[in-house]
């Protein structure tokens, strides 16, 4: 090897160790590797962030803004919380998630999903008595695995298509992918629903965690007229599957319907008489038409509701509130505020809420005005003024809109009529320009830290490249592979980058991987396509450690797991998808 050969493996070494000791964030290892390369006059500067015009990284950040635009809009919220329905035992729901995950994972970033449904299972999971480990990592596979079926269901796919438009192959269809992919993630599946299931931790410490220690609140809301739940029965409507909620009456016209059956039909101008968690009651809030009884005056308006905040108050001793009944106490002319729901000492109150006499360490939940917080948190009356984490007014009135634009997207990636790249930014542009999502937010949808380190990565590679150490490593690949051909050399790449995408970030390691793809190929006189596709997999099928994949280290805490959990579960996964890709990839693309 040249001299400029070992400088570059050393950086890179020096950069994977640095890595698998997070010594330092991946998108700061990452750049001070391509500027060290630069320096040392193994790439140019133009080399060393060329990246940062890549297709496929600008595509993956247009799609941040899709994504966001979605739920912002309610829809990945209405799929997320509808979507577990009767299920009674862990299978069924397994069964469901993977009924809505694997296709919205096909087409959506993994990231919002996983955090979409890792509330509603941990929910699900308290009132069942079942602990979240059985299903809160099988919700971060079935979102790799979904990921597998669509060149847009993870950003690698992305990038390396981008890689190979550059590289001057041609690029992947929409669904091409989806031949090896689709076999995959059933394959996967199945795995989960049968022996993945008993390798899964019990841990019967979160049960403990998930008992009914959060704070009830009682809420009074009437359906008002064109309210979706008007005509449907309770369970119909989804009131019965709304995680840590409870429908104690109905009041219809004065008379008392209590307590409700799960067949009771809801009508227009009832008065809904809950008990649940603050996150449910939130959930009851962004139904259109569904207005707290406490505040005549509640902002209904979408756009006024976007102005608004919700925040938790509590009452202090010498607060003048006390004595007063909420009606009465007309919280809307004197804070600007509306109560939506009352808590009081862990015990439910047995009133309705506009009747409720306010005592000295009552909270109450509120919606206020943008300056609440400031004017309020010192004032006497309070003694605590706290927002309320994660609540966001949602654009129902926009949701029609942001589905019609996420479907033209589909469908100019579909035909291919639009490059890709060109029909993703049209389409971000467009969710924040029709109010589906305000620039501000889009903005911070973006997630910087991926795309800095994906464009950071082409830098390294292209290192590798032009240093020779590319050539090197794939020569001595295809000299120890030589007497089984190809296919070997193929098993090895896929090994290869399954183990790179454990310790680095998977866009990382498939960067990092493409040269030894390129030159396999070469010095095989074979067809590339083969060796790039099993990257691309091997890439995005990160099972065997939390720190591979995001959404493998978003379940890690809630689900209480070890790192043994992904090791004992992720490895026989690993290995029956490492086969299933060495079987069918040269059947699908042949070497020659």
């Amino acid at each position: 090897m040249s001299l400029e050969a070992w400088i570059t493996i050393g950086i890179v070494a020096a950069m994977f160790v640095a890595l698998v000791r997070n010594i330092a964030p991946p998108d700061l290892l990452f750049l001070g590797a391509s500027a060290l390369l630069t320096i040392v006059g193994i790439i140019s500067p133009e080399e060393a962030f060329a990246g940062f015009s890549n297709s496929g990284m600008l595509t993956v950040a247009f799609l941040f803004v899709v994504v966001a635009g979605l739920r912002e809009t309610g829809v990945l919220d209405y799929v997320g919380h509808h979507i577990l329905g009767h299920a009674k035992t862990e299978s069924g729901v397994l069964g469901r998630l993977a009924g809505v995950v694997l296709p919205l994972s096909a087409f959506l970033n993994n990231t919002p999903i996983v955090a979409m449904f890792v509330p509603v299972i941990i929910d699900w999971c308290r009132r069942n008595q079942i602990s979240p480990s059985k299903l809160l990592l099988p919700l971060s596979y079935l979102a790799i695995l979904g990921g597998t079926c669509t060149l847009i269901g993870t950003s690698t796919n992305l990038v390396v298509n981008g890689l190979m438009i550059q590289n001057g192959l041609r690029g992947m269809s929409l669904f091409e992918i989806g031949l090896v992919g689709l076999p995959y993630a059933l394959i996967g599946l199945v795995y989960l629903l049968t022996a993945g299931r008993y390798l899964l931790p019990e841990r019967k410490e979160l049960l403990e965690q998930l008992g009914d220690s959060r704070r009830e609140y009682l809420a009074e809301l009437q359906v008002h007229p064109g309210c979706r739940l008007i005509g449907k029965t309770v369970v119909e409507a989804g009131l019965r599957q709304l995680p840590g909620l409870f429908l104690i009456e109905i009041d219809r016209g004065g008379q008392m319907i209590g307590p409700v059956g799960p067949t009771e039909s809801i009508e227009q101008n009832d008065r809904l008489i809950f008990a649940g968690i603050v996150s449910s009651i939130i959930e009851l809030e962004k139904i259109p038409g569904l207005v707290p009884v406490a505040d005549p005056n509640y902002e209904i308006s979408p756009s006024e509701q976007r102005r608004r905040r919700l925040c938790e108050a509590v009452i202090s001793p010498t607060s003048s509130l006390i004595g007063k009944t909420i009606r009465d106490a007309d919280f809307r002319a004197t804070y600007r505020a509306a109560v939506l729901a009352v808590h009081r000492s862990g015990k439910r109150v047995e009133k309705k809420i506009g009747d409720i006499t306010l005592r000295a360490g009552d909270t109450l939940l509120l919606q206020v005005g943008p300056q609440f917080l400031k004017a309020y948190r010192h004032d006497p009356a309070f003694y605590l003024v706290s927002d309320v984490e994660d609540w966001r007014p949602i654009r129902h009135d926009r949701a029609w809109i942001s589905i019609g634009l996420f479907l033209i997207l589909i469908v100019c990636m579909t035909t291919g009529l639009i490059p890709i790249v060109t029909s993703a930014a049209l389409t971000a542009v467009l969710m924040v320009a029709l109010g589906c999502i305000s620039s501000a937010d889009a903005r911070r949808s973006i997630e910087w830290q991926v795309l800095i380190t994906i464009a950071a990565a082409f830098g390294v590679g292209t290192a590798l490249q032009n240093s020779g150490a590319a050539t090197v490593i794939a020569t001595s690949l295809v000299n120890s592979t030589q007497v089984w051909g190809p296919i070997a050399a193929l098993a090895i790449i896929y090994l290869l980058g399954s183990i790179l995408t454990e310790v680095i970030t998977n866009n990382a390691a498939a960067v990092l991987m493409f040269p030894f793809c390129l030159e396999t190929a070469r010095l095989y006189n074979s067809d590339p396509f083969p060796f790039i596709i099993a990257l691309i997999l091997s890439a995005s099928a990160s099972f065997m450690t939390p720190i591979g994949y995001q959404t493998n280290m978003m379940v890690y805490g809630p689900g209480g797991y070890r790192f043994s959990d992904f090791l004992r579960i992720g490895v026989p996964l690993n290995f029956l998808l490492w086969i299933v890709a060495v079987v069918l990839i040269p059947f699908i693309w042949p070497f020659q």
